[in-house]
């Protein structure tokens, strides 16, 4: 692998260093999101290997530029469409929606 996702071990990136006192949610939409990532594959639609490949399709940029928890909304996100579970369009709906929600 090469991809943006696979920069374990990769020059000039510096060293990991987790902070011990870090909650692993920062909020609770990450929370949410690894959960039902976790519950929707449990329903046998898809496994381990294909909810992390999913992960990793996202485009570099983006993938670079967003947070991990974004990482696994993203893969939940194509799989829901590939299995048929899900549109783009509800999902973009749901989306709005939420930022509407926000916005109040």
């Amino acid at each position: 692998m090469n991809g943006a996702h696979d920069l374990g071990g990769m020059h000039g990136f510096g060293p990991i260093d987790p902070d011990p006192e870090e909650p692993v949610f920062g909020d609770e939409w990450e929370r949410r999101a690894f959960a039902i990532t976790l519950a929707m594959g449990a329903r046998g639609d898809w496994n381990l290997d294909m909810s992390r490949h999913a992960r990793e399709r996202m485009d570099p940029s983006a993938y670079l530029a967003s947070s991990y928890y974004e990482h696994w909304l993203h893969g939940l996100a194509l799989l829901c469409v590939e299995k048929g579970l899900l549109t783009v369009e509800e999902i973009e709906a749901r989306e709005s929606a939420m930022r509407t929600e926000e916005q109040r």
